[in-house]
């Protein structure tokens, strides 16, 4: 039986945000992968005039493409990705999920400023190149239009009423120290679920860019259990 997954990157964001985890699984499973860009996304962001509809769209054809070439589809979702990711089961045939910082809810206040505080710290210091969260929310805070930034909260608002629908397998991994999602997010995802089989994974270390996490090696191997699950359920 051929397993594909597919990975959806999240708002502002691209394939870069999952690129750790999909090098451990394509190093330790023969599954195929697809890591689609969604529109407007990637290294260069052009989020003008697109709508949650675009990102939605965008990922359901991922999906129905991979659903032709393999017989077992997972899913794995970071951040706004997560909540498209729902979004699909509630559509299509997926035999399991994958949820890393997905964004149920979003802007935790208090890490984030503690987060700038060191990007502050780090510009006094003459090290601001150096310290990739600057980096990342200053590229973001001069690309991203606000009725962009609308168009994700209307995303996450349209999928949030289903959450109970969801009976699948899902594994939600959050981390403590995010800045963009409380993790208050994953236990609130985790509770609204009605799967029967579901794990939730907390990273102390994680902030918002989980797969770059201190501990990843730690969960990495727990995630991939969870999905490798399923496969031994199945052939028994």
């Amino acid at each position: 039986m051929k397993t594909g997954i597919l990975c959806i990157h999240g708002f502002t964001g691209g394939p870069y945000e999952v690129q750790p985890f999909v090098d451990y699984l394509e190093a330790n499973t023969d599954w195929q992968i697809v890591v689609p860009t969604l529109p407007g996304h990637g290294e260069i962001l052009e989020l003008k005039s697109l709508t949650a509809e675009s990102w939605m769209m965008a990922a359901e054809q991922a999906l129905r493409m991979l659903q032709k070439e393999v017989d077992r589809v997972y899913v794995v979702g970071f951040s706004m990705g997560g909540i498209i990711a729902i979004y699909l089961a509630l559509r299509y045939k997926i035999d399991k999920m994958v949820l890393l910082s997905a964004a149920a809810k979003y802007i935790n206040p208090a890490q984030l400023l503690h987060d700038i505080g060191d990007v502050a710290k780090k510009i006094v210091e003459g090290k601001s190149e150096e310290n990739t969260l600057f980096q990342i929310y200053s590229k973001k805070l001069r690309a991203t239009p606000i009725p962009a930034a609308l168009e994700f909260v209307r995303l996450v608002k349209m999928v949030e009423p289903y959450y109970e629908q969801i009976t699948i397998p899902v594994c939600l991994v959050q981390g403590k120290k995010d800045g963009i999602v409380p993790y208050t997010a994953a236990p609130f995802l985790f509770d609204h679920i009605k799967s029967t089989n579901k794990q939730l994974i907390f990273s102390d270390s994680g902030k918002h860019h989980i797969c770059y996490s201190d501990d990843c090696q730690n969960w990495f191997p727990q995630a991939l259990a969870f999905l490798r699950e399923e496969v031994q359920e199945k052939i028994c």
